[in-house]
């Protein structure tokens, strides 16, 4: 008998920070999709965000780390943080790809706004060799419109690309950044370990 495959989610994105949201989402997708690991890679220098707004890549690192430490199944992985210049998806891909044993498989989890911009990716012809995808419903996109891009990304582009729904949770980083600024509590938005490393560090004020 071969070996059985492995089964790798990919949740990648700034995490500025990372919440109970990011959290919930991955652990529904690993349960359904039968996942054997989900790996949390916050950017480095992302390129489409200004960087003068996001928080030090290694404070968005501690964060995950913090966030991830209760689920054996979930991993934070420095591997665009440690990377410099720009951070690129495709980049990160063929290092994963040199990381885990040939044949393994990878899923990468997006929403449902990342589907509709997925073909300004840079090498996004590279990019949909290298990884499947699993797009989250979220809110502000209507069923209609969400499940004909999906199927014209799969039928015009061959992009491999599976669907989930998740009960939709209104918590976004960037509530959470003006939250704390404003003095407002964040439990259970973060992690508690995530909300001490904020106060802590002084982050978001």
């Amino acid at each position: 008998m071969g070996e059985t495959k492995l089964r790798i989610g990919i949740c990648g994105g700034t995490f500025d920070p990372v919440h109970t949201g990011h959290l919930i989402v991955a652990e529904m997708v690993r349960s359904e999709f039968e996942l054997d690991k989900v790996l949390f890679i916050p950017s480095g220098m992302p390129p489409h965000k200004n960087l003068k707004n996001v928080t030090a890549p290694i404070h968005r690192l501690n964060m995950v780390k913090f966030a991830v430490s209760s689920n054996k199944n979930f991993e934070a992985m420095s591997v665009e943080v440690d990377r410099p210049g720009y951070t690129y998806t495709v980049d990160t891909l063929k290092e994963l790809h040199k990381i885990y044993p040939l044949g393994t498989e990878f899923y990468y989890i997006i929403g449902a706004d990342v589907v509709m911009d997925l073909l300004t990716w840079r090498n996004w012809q590279e990019v949909i060799t290298l990884t499947n995808f699993i797009a989250v419903m979220r809110p502000g996109f209507s069923d209609k419109e969400f499940c004909q891009r999906l199927s014209e990304l799969k039928q015009n582009y061959g992009i491999n690309i599976e669907s989930i729904e998740i009960p939709l949770m209104e918590i976004s980083s960037t509530n959470i950044r003006e939250r704390v600024k404003a003095g407002k509590s964040v439990k259970y938005l973060v992690n508690e370990k995530v909300e001490d490393y904020i106060i802590q560090n002084k982050l978001y004020l």
